[in-house]
């Protein structure tokens, strides 16, 4: 992906995000970012989309064995958790005093009736 049109997500290394969608969904259990993968547009979340990987024995690791570890999943699949409203919420970038700021979207009366 060029530099020219790298995209600009609102999701960071250490945010606590919900996942919305698949397997892993619960939208009342925030999780941890591990990383975030910009050139694939993928995210690693802590605990979710486990794989195992069965590794042969070697020099470094002498038994082998079973390992299981977090695949990325689409950072669309994922929405920034909101403490105050303890949901998933969308989030938009504002500038105060020189520095981005995250600041979450509040849910309008009219939209709380379709939930």
């Amino acid at each position: 992906m060029k530099a020219r049109f790298k995209p600009k997500y609102n999701i960071k290394k250490g945010d606590s995000v919900v996942v919305i969608t698949g397997e892993d969904k619960d939208l009342s259990k925030p999780r941890t970012v591990k990383s975030v993968l910009l050139d694939k547009s993928k995210v690693i979340v802590e605990g979710v989309n486990m794989i195992t990987r069965h590794s042969k024995p070697s020099a470094q690791n002498t038994k082998g064995g079973i390992i299981k570890k977090e695949a990325p999943i689409h950072i669309s699949n994922v929405m920034l958790w909101d403490p105050a409203q303890k949901s998933g919420a969308r989030v938009t970038r504002e500038r105060k005093n020189g520095k981005t700021v995250k600041v979450f979207k509040t849910v309008r009366k009219s939209q709380e009736g379709k939930k």
